[in-house]
């Protein structure tokens, strides 16, 4: 891929617009760009704009134009899904009740098919020409279009897809189509690819899925057979991928949703260690799905969620779509979304060099280490991988070293053998120039690097329980400062750092400051523009990059936010006294009190269990209809009114169940079936007064043939429902500087 005739290293995210409320959109957009977005992906769900047929709405928050002008004012590129066969976990994969119903045979050829969706397209042109990207309008966001969603036999139809939207107007210098599953693709769409660590769509007696090993393997193999398999028709078939065209990723699971009968705990590092593994595997575009979460739209008529009441394999949630993504749907950063943007600044920084490179895979042995080697003969990166999920995780590996041959002689990380971690993952590079240096090869992370008058800055992360050594090539050692020599000859000197890793841990050569950082507060760097200036952060919590101001998100009082170079305004922030270190550091106030725990009060015992019942395509486990929830406890909440207009209110509930549901005057607001992880609930935006919450819980039946977590799944001799705690957060925003 090229940008402007550069290569070009994208990073995209799926956001669904039409899953979020239009006023949060902007914010959510600036959330995604800090960390580290540099496409954004989202669906236009048919069934969402056209519920009854022929009245068409591009109102509120299903406004296509609103969000894609957002997009061209942030500098975010866009990747447009315009079906008209979605899925995304809705219901009949996007397509109106009326065309699912209509008789007409659907994807496919069929003439009143094609008149359908030619006249869909059109409407959607209508909205969305002014922003394709041309060359006579470069500015404009919209780069990529994928027609149809997982169609694996049907390579002419693709093809008269593609021809009828350009047909209505639709341009794009790039035309996709997924490729997973041994999918048949007509030439001029581009094969785009998935992996996930998880799958809520395998059935409930399935530990982990028999496939999902590979993702955390280095392979060249591109391909997944089960993504999507449980509603395909065709029979699954491996072939020869497309090698003409780069390997692109649109669907490296960002997190997982959760179906009621199979309810997986993806993790943090189940997330990160997948995206460095495709990394490392010769991946030249990163994508993910979900990195933002959603809400289910709940449409005039009916709910629009994948059910059995759809014939669907699969009973999802009413409205939760949050996917444990890695922001959540109401806006929630959770941490591999800090792990993922370590990652990403990585490749905005040196993904240049991975696309001029060669991938070679170590073969893969048992008791050996998982790495690869991003590069060519002069050098690369070596990337390392000894993390799987929980269910089939790898062990400690002792004795560990990695030899590289390159044309200037060999490279060995580190000088002496040490135990590589089960959860250990990461980058190292080997012979790679950084600042004023031209070889450097370590054992460390690189992350970032800032150019400035007063020289060089790069930053690294430390790997927990790796030794922290560089190896400099035609370097003096009287040139180095602040690390200790453990030798030198040939031209090579190895050296490790004098401080522990972490805001004072540097090493100065000339003009070149190299700052190793732990790996906790590498995963809180953050880089974009300050006032017109290229500028590092530090912060904990949430940060945005807004048109040159620095808006911070906060919910704790009293942080510390970390800049390199210093803030030129600061406003209200006060100067903290400065350590050895190259950020200069500012105390930020944030709210008074960080949350408050809220009690419960009980109006109903639950009846019994969730009635046992069978559905859908699959005959899996259903979820219990809106009729049955008579059965079901009720708890209620009272949350005070909040006291300031620019805070952010959220309901997070640690509860132990079966299924939940959420109103608020009446009206169902959020829902979850429970597997382990809290639940949060948007409040309504500036309430006046205080608000009542209902909730309506289903106990957890320990006979229950649904899959939950084994780390989770409690032990209970009879159905039974807690509610452990429920605590009102409040985020504010602080505008420090511009």
């Amino acid at each position: 891929m090229t940008l402007d005739g550069e290569p070009w290293f994208p990073v995209m995210g799926e956001y669904h617009f039409s899953r979020d409320s239009a006023e949060r959109w902007e914010t959510e957009l600036l959330k995604m760009k800090a960390g580290g977005i540099t496409v954004v992906a989202t669906y236009l769900l048919w069934i969402v704009h056209e519920e009854r047929q022929g009245a068409l709405r591009w109102d509120g928050d299903r406004d296509i134009r609103r969000f894609l002008e957002l997009a061209r004012a942030h500098g975010l590129f866009v990747m447009l899904r315009i079906g008209p066969w979605a899925h995304g976990e809705t219901r009949n994969g996007g397509f109106p009740d009326w065309l699912q119903h209509s008789g007409i045979p659907l994807r496919s050829n069929d003439p009143r098919y094609q008149a359908v969706v030619a006249r869909w397209y059109s409407a959607v042109a209508e909205q969305v020409v002014q922003f394709c990207r041309t060359e006579g309008m470069p500015q404009n966001p919209i780069i990529g279009v994928q027609v149809d969603n997982e169609l694996y036999d049907q390579p002419d139809h693709l093809a008269w897809l593609r021809s009828s939207a350009e047909s209505a107007g639709i341009v794009a210098p790039l035309w996709t189509a997924t490729g997973w599953g041994g999918a048949l693709l007509p030439p001029d769409l581009v094969p785009i690819y998935a992996g996930y660590s998880d799958a809520f769509w395998e059935e409930s007696d399935v530990r982990w899925p028999s496939f999902a090993h590979t993702h955390f393997e280095f392979s060249g193999v591109r391909d997944d057979l089960t993504v999507g398999a449980d509603v395909r028709t065709s029979e699954l078939v491996h072939r020869d991928q497309d090698e003409r065209f780069p390997w692109v990723t649109c669907e490296l699971g960002g997190g997982m949703a959760i179906a009621y009968h199979r309810r997986p705990i993806v993790t943090p590092d189940d997330v990160a260690s997948l995206a460095l593994v495709k990394l490392g595997s010769g991946s030249a575009w990163q994508g993910y799905y979900l990195y933002h979460g959603g809400t289910h739209v709940s449409g005039e008529e009916t709910t629009t969620q994948e059910s059995h009441a759809t014939d669907y394999p699969n009973d999802m949630p009413v409205r939760d779509y949050d996917f444990y993504a890695p922001i959540g749907a109401h806006g929630q950063l959770r941490e591999h979304y800090h792990l993922l943007r370590r990652q990403h600044l990585f490749v905005q920084q040196y993904g240049r060099s991975l696309l001029a490179s060669s991938t070679v895979i170590a073969p893969l042995q048992e008791g050996a280490p998982r790495w690869s080697f991003r590069g060519n003969r002069e050098g690369g990166y070596v990337f390392v991988n000894n993390h799987q999920p929980a269910a089939a995780p790898l062990p400690d590996l002792a004795g560990v070293q990695l030899r590289v041959e390159l044309a200037d002689g060999d490279v060995t990380l580190p000088s002496t053998p040490f135990v590589l971690d089960r959860s250990a993952y990461f980058v190292w590079p080997v012979r790679r120039p950084f600042g004023s240096l031209a070889s450097v090869s370590a054992t460390v992370q690189p992350v970032t690097e800032l150019h400035s008058a007063q020289g060089h800055t790069v930053m690294f992360a430390a790997i927990p329980g790796v030794p922290v050594e560089f190896l400099l090539e035609g370097v003096a050692p009287d040139r180095i400062e602040g690390a200790r020599i453990l030798s030198s000859e040939g031209g090579r000197t190895l050296i490790t750092v004098e401080e522990p890793p972490g805001l004072s841990c540097a090493v100065v050569i000339g003009d070149t400051t190299l700052v190793v950082l732990d790996a906790y507060t590498a995963s809180r760097l953050w880089r974009g523009e300050v006032g017109g200036v290229d500028t590092l952060a530090v912060w904990d919590e949430g940060l945005l990059f807004d048109r040159g101001h620095l808006r911070l998100l906060t919910g704790r009082p009293g942080q510390l936010l970390h800049t390199y170079p210093p803030l030129p305004h600061h406003g209200e922030l006060t100067r903290a006294e400065r350590g050895a270190s190259v950020f200069e550091s500012y105390v930020v106030t944030g709210p008074e009190e960080p949350g408050i725990d809220l009690p419960v009060s009980t109006v109903r015992e639950p009846a019994g269990a969730v009635p046992r019942r069978t559905g859908g395509s699959a005959g899996r486990l259903s979820a219990p209809k809106d009729e049955e929830f008579t059965g079901a406890a009720i708890m209620e909440v009272v949350v005070p009114r909040s006291e300031a207009d620019d805070e952010h209110v959220l309901l997070s509930v640690r509860w132990t169940g079966d299924v939940a549901r959420a109103e608020i005057e009446g009206s169902l607001v959020s829902d979850q079936f429970w597997y382990g992880r809290e639940w949060d609930i948007a409040l309504p935006p500036r309430s006046t007064g205080q608000t009542r919450v209902r909730l309506q819980i289903f106990p957890f039946d320990p006979d229950t043939g649904v899959f939950v977590d084994p780390a989770v799944r409690p032990h209970l001799e009879r159905p039974e429902v807690r509610i452990h705690e429920v605590r009102l957060t409040r985020t504010r925003t602080v505008t420090v500087s511009s």
